[in-house]
């Protein structure tokens, strides 16, 4: 609080210059990473570390301005605050992905409900349990799924085509497909009355 019911002097010219330099270098750095940053959640940490810093330097280049013309010393406690808000606003995204990341959620580009259709609507399959979709990395996607089939399979197209479909439109590399016979003898423990799809 000393900050702001005594604010010392600050030279303007000198915060301009250096917060200056930090715009030209943060921003060609962000530049950098901006296009893999869509897919990775590393390097989107990487991309919003210096975007973030990039917007700083230029909120302080504005305020050593505003300082150096005003004389208004309140103007750089109330920077530092307004800073501390953007990068909080700026990473909460960063920190939600990677919580998911960290407890195996389904990422927020999967839609499981599309998967289910899908699944749901290949011959011979007549229930789907035990669905589990997740990220592997900031990078990959995997899914293990049991099918419900009226008949077995004599070869592995059936696999391939759901191997194919889940990676062309579901982004998801790494599957794993147990197929079980609808038969009255064989009882999955997995497939709880709750966990029927």
């Amino acid at each position: 609080m000393g900050r702001f019911s005594d604010p010392q002097a600050v030279d303007g010219m000198t915060v301009i210059v250096v917060a200056a330099i930090g715009v030209v270098i943060n921003t060609a750095t962000a530049l950098l990473f901006m296009e893999g940053q869509k897919n990775d959640l590393n390097i989107r940490g990487a991309y919003l570390h210096m975007a973030a810093d990039a917007g700083v330097s230029v909120g302080v280049v504005v305020a050593g301005i505003a300082i150096m013309f005003t004389g208004w010393l309140w103007l750089d406690p109330v920077l530092s605050l307004l800073i501390v808000l953007v990068i909080l606003v700026s990473t909460w995204g960063l920190l939600k992905d990677s919580i998911n990341l960290s407890i195996d959620a389904v990422p927020d580009a999967i839609d499981v409900s599309a998967i289910k259709t899908y699944l749901l609507g290949l011959d011979a399959v007549e229930e789907i349990h035990a669905l589990h979709v997740w990220a592997l990395s900031t990078t990959e996607n995997a899914l293990t799924v049991h099918l419900l089939c009226n008949t077995l399979p004599q070869n592995n197209t059936l696999l391939e085509t759901i191997e194919e479909q889940m990676h062309q439109h579901f982004d998801i590399e790494h599957i794993t497909v147990q197929i079980e016979l609808m038969d009255e003898s064989y009882h999955c423990a997995l497939n709880r009355e709750e966990a029927k799809i």
